[in-house]
């Protein structure tokens, strides 16, 4: 079976646990400290803030805000379930808006057309690696003095105007679970411009305390600490860490790697009548953390009935971005029309994508994909 996508870890990765482990310093510590600092670097952030995950990054950045029961945050529901769930923890309701057909990303037209003067927040997500336009929706939302959180989760090596995605973000969350294109495992990160939401954010990951265990240990004498605030168990391990750090290093030509397979993809694909491709915004570039299509309107089958003519023949499908309104979870919770969130989730369907995917694998991927729509295949 040809993986939807794996991550690429190696020897240099488990050295790196090992060495950590062998320390004795395991929980959160030096290695952290670490892969926040050079985390912040790579994405030209002010500061880094190591969590247990995106989730919980999110949920860190929303209570950073003092977002609460009366307030609204606009949230794509073409995203991960996550990102509309982090609003709920706060008591705060998620408004759901619609993206743009071109990216599947939020803009200021569908941003408008939802806030409210409980509006606090909105949470802008790179989907899949694709930037949205931050400047756009900022212009609209700062004279209202709505904050915007960028949903960074899939976006690191993403860049924006010519800088990193996040390089400028007042709050950012990040991802780094092995669906993304460098991970620790399970992880997250939070990055900032304010110092003050950095401090504080680094207290609310770890219950409160005034002082890290960090600090406790290498302090050299009896050091009290104090509760200030009720907070989180949210912190990352110095084993996840250490793999950070190596991972991190891999970026540029994980980013590199993943832009020629997508290139080829779409040289592939052209000739599939009205099939819609992942690409480049104009006002960025996408680190191809996932290959997404839409099949067109008139595919001759549906989209999960491609995805299990794939799966039969040894190629790991998966469904397209999901829509959070149509989950369980949601039933009920009132929204405005989402007409392009729901084509998307309906018709979308992602493609393996991996750093070591070969050349005749991913040959494979394309001839059983156009078998699956009935066409004629990839000329050998």
């Amino acid at each position: 079976m040809i993986p939807v996508m794996k991550p690429w870890l190696g020897e240099e990765e488990a050295r790196a646990a090992s060495a950590a482990v062998l320390s004795g310093w395991v929980a959160q510590g030096p290695k952290v400290a670490a892969f926040e600092d050079a985390f912040a670097r790579r994405v030209a952030a002010l500061h880094a803030v190591a969590l247990s995950s995106c989730t919980t990054a999110l949920h860190v950045a929303l209570h950073l805000l003092d977002i609460g029961p009366d307030d609204e945050v606009v949230v794509p529901s073409l995203s991960f379930i996550a990102t509309a769930n982090a609003v709920r923890y706060c008591g705060a309701t998620p408004v759901f808006a619609d993206v743009e057909p071109e990216t599947g990303n939020l803009s200021a037209a569908t941003v408008e057309q939802v806030l409210t003067e409980r509006t606090r927040a909105v949470v802008l997500v790179h989907q899949a690696g694709v930037p949205a336009d931050v400047e756009q929706v900022r212009a609209l939302c700062r004279p209202r003095g709505i904050t915007v959180v960028e949903d960074a989760a899939c976006a690191a090596g993403s860049t924006y105007r010519g800088v990193p995605v996040g390089a400028d973000a007042e709050l950012a969350a990040w991802s780094f679970h092995p669906r993304k294109l460098i991970t620790t495992g399970e992880g997250g990160m939070l990055t900032t411009d304010r110092e003050q939401w950095a401090v504080r954010g680094r207290r609310l990951r770890e219950h409160g305390m005034s002082v890290s265990a960090a600090e406790r240990h290498s302090g050299g004498g009896a050091v009290v600490e104090s509760y200030l605030e009720t907070a989180f168990n949210y912190r990352m391990t110095d084993i996840q860490a250490a793999v950070g750090l190596v991972q991190l290093g891999k970026l540029d030509a994980i980013v590199r790697r993943r832009r020629e397979l997508a290139a080829r993809y779409h040289e592939l694909l052209a000739d599939v009548p009205g099939l819609r491709l992942v690409g480049d915004p104009e006002h960025g570039t996408t680190n191809y953390q996932s290959f997404w299509v839409v099949l067109p309107e008139d595919a001759p089958v549906s989209r999960n009935d491609v995805l299990a003519r794939l799966s039969a023949r040894g190629v790991s499908a998966r469904r397209g971005i999901m829509a959070s309104h149509l989950e369980p979870a949601y039933a009920g919770h009132p929204h405005v029309d989402l007409p392009v969130t729901e084509v998307f989730t309906r018709r979308s369907l992602i493609l393996p994508l991996y750093h070591d995917l070969g050349e005749a694998d991913q040959l494979t991927v394309v001839d059983e994909f156009k078998a699956a729509l009935d066409l004629p295949l990839v000329s050998r």
